[in-house]
């Protein structure tokens, strides 16, 4: 088996919103997911025309409210996380902890004294924080006061934030991501545009608009980070899903082309190419639109050219099939995005299908595409974890998923792919963007807690806990 790099960086990968809980302590204001029921019915809930983000407890329940509580137990979690072996972590910090309503002037220092704390914890064990500075975590005010990422004064509420914490942290972390999975809003902008359809969601020039005021606002963030240090590492972070055709029909292998130029190639192209792709203003002729529609500067045009991202970060799931001739009998669920069933795959409990080839082909695509080196940050197994009455879990399934998947990884090494590191979903268990379920399980740890938020919160290690560290501790030798 190919060798994994030296220096090579395992480790795992959270989000704040999920786990932190502590949802109006220390200053915090309110954010998008703050406001998202818990349920599988989550998205259908907020796409309703009379949403207007009231958050009612009689009627909902909010799970992101208390997370697993990481927020007063950061020690324990990340001591777990060092007995594993990590070389990293990657977490994400809220921006409503630092900028409450997100357009003040200054900070909330109780929010940065917090990821102070957390930093020097990971460095205490030579953990290697790597910061999404913006992960699902808008603030909620706004959405409400200014309609989402579609309007462009959040660009500067941005560049503040940003600036801020890189200013706070950069002599301590190197290796940064101003979005996550920035594309996923061609289906779901509630989460990384703050779009609904009250606001404007359905309109896809209001999402395509928002896309542009984010990669400004990401441009703006490599420009501050790259002076403060040339050094710093700072990457964009896209939603992949390697995408096949059903069959050899021409109009499926043109529905094919059209799915991954718009899904997974077009905030790629111009993070990292750091300008617009010749297949644009096709993507947009399909809604009614063209670029020259949206509000772009020749000043912003030149700052995304003059400021690409370092790194190409990306999480894989799964992989995608497309059939426009509808031959297909079955459909197929996924990381946001379905699609029809590909008879050749098995699926997870929530229908993902499972497929580690792909991931092999996702890095072989973006390498050729790009150049730039990869960072797989989010890959993982949902289950329904079955905890025995010692809180055990035996999770075999998760392990045969994720050393598959290793094993592609090191396949796409040896195929000559650049890669950095592997950073796990969910490597402790946390509440689902998806569904806000705590059902749905990631980790090597059991946290011990219910849809209903009942439990200790505990944590208990699984099986997969030993399996990871002997793979950290052999460098992806043994699996």
């Amino acid at each position: 088996m190919t060798k994994f790099p030296k220096g090579f960086l395992w480790g795992g990968a959270t989000a704040a919103n999920q786990l932190e809980g502590a949802y109006n302590e220390g200053g915090k204001g309110l954010s998008v997911p703050d406001a998202l029921p818990g349920g599988t019915e989550r998205f259908d809930i907020t796409n309703q025309p009379d949403f207007n983000w009231e958050i009612d407890t009689k009627k909902y329940t909010y799970p992101n409210h208390d997370g697993i509580d990481y927020y007063h137990r950061f020690r324990e979690d990340i001591a777990l996380f060092a007995e594993m072996g990590f070389k990293a972590y990657r977490f994400s910090i809220a921006w409503s902890r630092i900028f409450p309503q997100g357009d003040e002037l200054t900070p909330n220092e109780e929010g940065l004294a917090f990821y102070d704390k957390v930093i020097d914890e990971c460095l205490k064990y030579n953990i290697e924080p790597v910061i999404t500075i913006s992960h699902y975590e808008l603030p909620l005010n706004l959405v409400t006061t200014y309609g989402g990422w579609k309007n462009k004064k959040l660009i500067e509420f941005y560049a503040r934030f940003s600036e801020t914490v890189l200013n706070r942290y950069h002599a301590k972390v190197k290796y940064w991501m101003t979005f996550n999975e920035i594309n996923s809003a061609l289906h779901f902008p509630v989460m990384s545009q703050g779009l609904v359809a009250s606001n404007g969601a359905n309109d896809m020039q209001n999402v395509y608009q928002a896309w542009h005021n984010q990669f400004v606002a990401g441009a703006m963030a490599v420009k501050i980070g790259h002076e403060l240090d040339p050094d710093l590492q700072i990457g964009c972070m896209i939603l992949y899903a390697t995408t096949y055709s059903y069959n050899s029909d021409p109009i499926n292998q043109m529905a094919t082309l059209e799915q991954n130029q718009e899904f997974n190639h077009f905030c790629g192209d111009v993070q990292v190419r750091g300008e617009y792709p010749t297949y644009t203003n096709r993507l947009m002729q399909k809604y009614g639109f063209k670029f020259s529609d949206l509000e772009t500067t020749p000043e912003e045009l030149a700052l995304l050219k003059a400021n690409p991202v370092d790194y190409i970060g990306f999480s894989y799931y799964m992989s995608a099939t497309v059939d426009e001739t509808h031959v297909a009998q079955d459909s197929a669920q996924g990381n946001l995005i379905g699609g029809v069933k590909n008879p050749y795959l098995k699926a997870s409990d929530w229908g993902w299908q499972i497929d580690p080839t792909g991931l092999r082909i996702a890095l072989n695509e973006l390498y050729q595409r790009y150049q730039k080196p990869l960072f797989i940050v989010e890959n993982g197994f949902g289950a329904k974890d079955e905890a025995d009455e010692d809180k055990f879990v035996n999770d075999d399934y998760r392990i045969d998923y994720l050393r598959s998947h290793i094993e592609a990884m090191a396949d796409a090494i040896n195929d000559g792919v650049n890669l950095m590191g592997y950073t796990p979903w969910g490597c402790i268990d946390l509440v689902s963007a998806s569904t806000g379920q705590m059902s749905k399980r990631y980790g090597f740890i059991y946290v011990d807690l219910n849809d209903e938020g009942q439990g200790t919160l505990n944590r208990f290690k699984k099986k997969s806990f030993s399996w990871y560290k002997e793979v950290i501790k052999t460098n992806g030798r043994k699996l």
